[in-house]
């Protein structure tokens, strides 16, 4: 079988995007609404491994390479709690970059993987997201608007993704977004809880 080639991703973020919006709906129906609670975890240690837990699993992905501006992310481990604890040292404190603290536990819940893990160490932070997002088509790529809670904080995402970087740079051209930032969401969340300065 071929292997699954990995898309390349030109995302942002803005309180309002606009006439971005607009052209979105003129160029395409919306296919679908998707929404999620997540956590993602914060690493004073990294920022190429982008770490988040929805559904009760957990997700990293790793930063591969940037090519015309766009970012290629690529999956790092998936793992269901309750997790044993030589799977959070070895798979995702390794990620971290971070000191790896001491496991009371030989497994750990969600819910005591966030209190007795995350929270109490200095350079970790679990920071609370909700989205809902918005699928749409153009250009033969994959467009999100998003609309999102970063632990409480409301903030708008605009994404456009396929394996064909041409295809993603003239979407961008057509919903005129080739003056806004290619952001991800490991950095926009750095920002908005103050891990990052501001742009």
């Amino acid at each position: 079988m071929e292997a699954v080639k990995p898309r390349f991703e030109f995302r942002t973020f803005a309180q309002d995007f606009g006439i971005v919006l607009s052209k979105m709906r003129k160029l395409s129906p919306c296919s679908g609404i998707r929404e999620s609670n997540e956590i993602y975890i914060m690493s004073s240690g990294n920022n190429e491994n982008n770490t988040k837990i929805r559904d009760g699993k957990m997700d990293i992905k790793v930063f591969v390479k940037e090519e015309k501006g766009l970012e290629q992310w690529n999956p790092r481990m998936k793992g269901t709690f309750p997790m044993k604890a030589s799977m959070i040292q070895d798979e995702v404190f390794s990620a971290f970059g971070v000191e790896v603290p001491e496991f009371k536990r030989d497994e750990y819940t969600q819910e005591q993987y966030i209190k007795e893990i995350i929270d109490v160490h200095s350079e970790l932070n679990a920071v609370r997201i909700f989205k809902r997002r918005f699928a749409f088509s153009v250009n033969d790529t994959i467009v999100e608007h998003g609309e999102i809670m970063i632990n409480g904080a409301a903030i708008q995402t605009v994404a456009v993704e396929s394996t064909d970087l041409d295809a993603i740079l003239k979407a961008k051209t057509m919903l005129a977004l080739d003056e806004y930032e290619n952001i991800n969401y490991l950095l926009a969340i750095k920002r908005v809880i103050g891990m990052e300065p501001l742009a």
